[in-house]
């Protein structure tokens, strides 16, 4: 497996590589050619490629990143530019900014001399990450005795490893980039476990980046074109971004399994899209006159959640046999690092 590590190592410098010249590409085309259709066209084989780039990986960790970073959200960007919008389209953007903006979840800080410094709260601080990488280590040596455990249990033992892990990958992405210049990485979570609603959770708490690409890659533009009322419209437009989010979760679980989707996450997310939509649509019905109280509203949104999730999202992690292969990675980046430590002390 160690074998493995290092010609993965070698892929993904190409991956990355390749990524970097592609990017230098759609740059200078924004430069030389007018926004719209004409640019579009000619990015669309980098988005082609983009599509392509986790195939030449092989490693769990990797295929999940750049599925995510690139395949995703840098092709989203891309699609947004194309017509002159998104993070960007702004063009004081240099080159350098460009590359970090197109390839992580990033948005430009804002430097005003009269600017109060921000404020973050206890949670966000390094001692809140270390609870959670605490945590995360928890969880990994659970999956050791899994075989002793229910399987719904297990199932919830992997989405809190996806959520500690997503948080901890972005807080250190987060910390290299602000090191290096003064870009500050979009927070993915904000604290999802307080969610009051299904509108809160997804639109407010969790990953919020995915949030912040789809709103004007497809709500927006659903919301634009539909000849439905606007109170109804609203309401499509939200189904369907749930629906691209369906098609792209089924797209990176392709990558990392290599197997033909069982279409389990579609339907998660085709579940959570229609059940906004009844939120959306009592809500206005009611007009805000009730709530339930905000305990009750969090207790039934996270069992809602997890439900779902046990039933519909988290089998595909089992599917995929992805904590075989992530404990795979894990014992040779152990093996490697402990033949270093002895080649060095020799």
């Amino acid at each position: 497996m160690v074998g493995v590590l290092s010609n993965e190592a070698k892929r993904v410098t190409e991956a990355w590589g390749c990524v970097m010249v592609s990017l230098c590409y759609c740059f200078y085309v924004g430069r030389l050619v007018d926004k719209g259709v004409k640019r579009l066209i000619l990015m669309s084989p980098v988005m082609l490629l983009f599509f392509l780039v986790p195939l030449h990986l092989t490693t769990v960790h990797m295929i999940g990143t750049i599925g995510f970073f690139i395949s995703w959200l840098a092709n989203f960007k891309l699609s947004l530019f194309a017509f002159g919008n998104g993070p960007l389209s702004s063009p004081t953007l240099s080159l350098p900014i460009f590359l970090l903006i197109s390839c992580f979840p990033i948005k430009v800080q804002q430097l005003d001399n009269e600017a109060k410094p921000k404020r973050h709260s206890a949670r966000e601080g390094s001692l809140f990450y270390l609870l959670k990488a605490l945590l995360l280590i928890l969880v990994i040596q659970s999956f050791r005795y899994s075989h002793l455990l229910p399987n719904k249990a297990v199932l919830l033992l992997y989405g809190f490893n996806m959520y500690f892990s997503l948080e901890l990958i972005l807080a250190v992405t987060a910390s290299l980039v602000r090191a290096a210049s003064s870009l500050e990485l979009e927070p993915q979570f904000n604290e999802p476990y307080l969610a009051t609603s299904l509108q809160d959770f997804w639109g407010k708490r969790w990953n919020l980046m995915v949030s912040e690409i789809l709103r004007p890659t497809v709500y927006e533009p659903v919301l634009r074109l539909s000849v439905l009322p606007r109170k109804w419209a609203s309401a499509l437009a939200a189904l369907a971004t749930f629906v691209v989010s369906g098609i792209m979760h089924e797209l990176i679980f392709f990558y990392i399994g290599r197997l033909r989707p069982s279409w389990g996450l579609m339907s998660f997310f085709l579940l959570h899209g229609v059940c906004i939509m009844a939120e959306i649509t009592l809500k206005k019905a009611i007009n805000r006159r009730w709530r339930l109280p905000i305990p009750v509203s969090r207790t039934l949104t996270i069992l809602f959640i997890f439900a779902t999730g046990v039933l519909l999202f988290f089998p595909e992690f089992q599917r995929c046999k992805m904590d075989q292969k992530a404990f795979a990675e894990y014992a040779a980046v152990g093996t490697f690092l402990h033949n270093s430590v002895l080649g060095y002390l020799r």
